[in-house]
């Protein structure tokens, strides 16, 4: 009598879930067909990650139907989860390469680093925030991210012991391009970061560090993002 309650009721739930997953299979196919794509977002891997990568799975359970929506959504502790056209974007800007290795200065949700490991898999990010460090430890995790690659510290300094890096996203915004960031980014290797003020609309800029060291930044768009802290604070004093 159990065997045929339960495996009724087992396979529907199998059901639901799969429906809901080509549910959202197809959200995420019209997020980058609609957001994305439509936006001049043109680098393949790029797409495919984004198409790839259950954006809904890096938010609050009361977010999720929000997830894949034209907007950032909060994540806690005065962090976001960016717009996807932005995370898409700054992806795009960084133009990497499978093998290359990036570093990621503010993991928030995990979402921007699960999209750069559907590009190469060597990937490390750090998060200065206990409790999101943890959920995306966790989140990242299950995608089977290395937990060795995801580091709880001040992200301003970068990673030291993985430099030099061939890429890195910087996803808050500071006043200056972080010292330490440059010199951990390798001669040939790309950044990007948002450069403003605090709470005011900042610039997105794209800097290079060309094959002798010498830098160039140019800016791509107005951006609105949440601020860096830690070791920028202590450097405008």
């Amino acid at each position: 009598m159990c065997v045929r309650i339960i495996a009724p009721f087992l396979l529907c739930c199998a059901l639901n879930a799969a429906d809901q997953s080509v549910a959202r299979a197809a959200e995420r196919k019209r997020m980058v067909e609609e957001q994305v794509r439509s936006r001049g977002v043109t680098n393949q891997a790029v797409l495919e990650g984004m198409r790839r990568v259950p954006r809904h799975r890096f938010v609050e359970t009361d977010m999720q139907g929000q997830a894949y929506e034209d907007h950032p959504l909060p994540i806690g502790y005065g962090q976001t989860i960016s717009q996807p056209y932005i995370v898409a974007l700054m992806t795009e800007l960084l133009d990497l390469k499978p093998g290359e290795k990036a570093l990621e200065v503010g993991t928030g949700s995990g979402y921007q680093a699960a999209v750069l490991a559907e590009i190469t898999t060597n990937i490390y990010t750090i998060e200065i925030v206990g409790p999101l460090y943890e959920k995306a430890l966790k989140r990242l995790r299950e995608m089977g991210f290395p937990e060795g690659r995801v580091r709880h510290g001040d992200g301003y300094f970068g990673w030291e012991e993985q430099a030099p890096f061939d890429a890195i996203i910087v996803t808050a915004a500071a006043d200056h391009i972080p010292p330490p960031l440059l010199k951990q980014l390798r001669p040939g290797g790309r950044m990007v970061i948002p450069i403003g003020p605090v709470h005011a609309t900042q610039r997105l800029v794209m800097v290079q560090k060309d094959p002798d060291s010498k830098v160039k930044t140019r800016s791509v768009l107005p951006v609105r993002f949440v601020p860096l802290t830690g070791g920028v604070d202590r450097s405008a004093r």
